[in-house]
């Protein structure tokens, strides 16, 4: 049951992402995905970071930086440009694919050899999201390709990386996400503020708009995210990924007045269906990946050695 709320838990992140294109094409103003990104993650990782009270150590400093450059400095911008300049149904398509990235980055970097069944339900999930979310359209941008594939292969390599790197000795999944928000804010800006100026007005909406962004689709959500990670291997929590879409195309129908017929209906049912058996524990799972990262995958075997039960601690 422990592993089952952990899930869940981890799961409620990519919900609270879907929501993310409705906001930003009804609240936000319009051309400024550098801002957006901006306000999205320096707010939260300042408050998170105050929370935390806690900065990094040694090659921890280098650490957070590049995660938090590929989790958020490049992710953010990346995503918000392909979510103007494409329709949303074709940005959540190709984000989609997210879950076989992290499959061939896993067995390079984790020593996590997909199984067939890993494979399969990549596919089924890409599959079961083009189906809810793709609708016949002109010529697609693409710049806006572009974005959303590099969005998707740089928050594909960050989570393989806060697999393997784990979390330094005495800082918890909060103090980890504040540094990355942090970083990758830090980062944005600069950029931001060279391509696309000052800050534009901000009416009432907008205002609202941002503080959810920041707050409940940023700070909560990726401390739940990066908390997942360091408890399923990275495949499973990358296969929660299409919740998100499908969440989007929930509150599209709910509240946008946006039609789902039997094609988008069957299509939730296969790419949920392929999110609930990426988390369901393979038979055989590898060793290699397990002792190094702590997977919950525990063999019935006498009592773990020390050294076993720390790095199952840390994982």
């Amino acid at each position: 049951m422990k592993r089952y709320a952990v899930v869940l838990l981890t799961a409620l992140a990519p919900v609270s992402w879907g929501t993310t294109y409705a906001v930003t094409t009804e609240f936000l103003p319009d051309d400024r995905p550098l801002f957006t990104g901006l306000m999205r993650a320096l707010p939260a990782g300042l408050l998170l970071l105050a929370l935390a009270r806690a900065l990094p150590r040694g090659a921890w400093w280098w650490r957070a930086a590049v995660l938090g450059a590929l989790n958020i400095g490049a992710f953010f911008p990346l995503l918000f440009l392909s979510a103007y300049r494409l329709p949303g149904g074709m940005a959540a398509v190709v984000g989609s694919v997210g879950p076989l990235f992290v499959a061939g980055l896993s067995a390079a970097l984790l020593g996590e050899r997909p199984t067939v069944r890993t494979l399969l339900t990549g596919v089924a999930a890409a599959l079961g999201v083009s189906l809810v979310v793709l609708k016949a359209a002109g010529a697609l941008d693409p710049v806006g390709v572009l974005a959303a594939l590099a969005a998707t292969a740089s928050m594909s390599t960050g989570t393989v990386l806060t697999k393997r790197w784990g979390r330094p000795e005495g800082a918890g999944p909060l103090a980890l996400t504040a540094w990355q928000l942090t970083a990758g804010g830090l980062l944005i800006a600069p950029v931001a503020l060279t391509m696309e100026g000052a800050p534009p007005a901000l009416d009432g909406p907008a205002v609202g708009g941002y503080l959810y962004l920041a707050v409940a689709n940023t700070a909560v959500a990726y401390w739940l995210w990066f908390r997942g990670i360091g408890r399923l291997t990275a495949t499973q929590a990358t296969l929660l990924g299409p919740l998100s879409p499908l969440t989007a195309a929930v509150l599209g129908w709910v509240a946008l007045g946006q039609a789902l017929g039997p094609v988008q209906l069957g299509g939730m049912a296969v790419a949920f269906g392929a999110t609930v058996l990426g988390q369901l524990r393979p038979r055989t799972p590898g060793v290699r990946g397990r002792a190094r990262h702590g997977e919950d995958h525990a063999p019935t075997r006498p009592a773990p050695s020390r050294e076993a039960a720390a790095a199952h601690e840390n994982g």
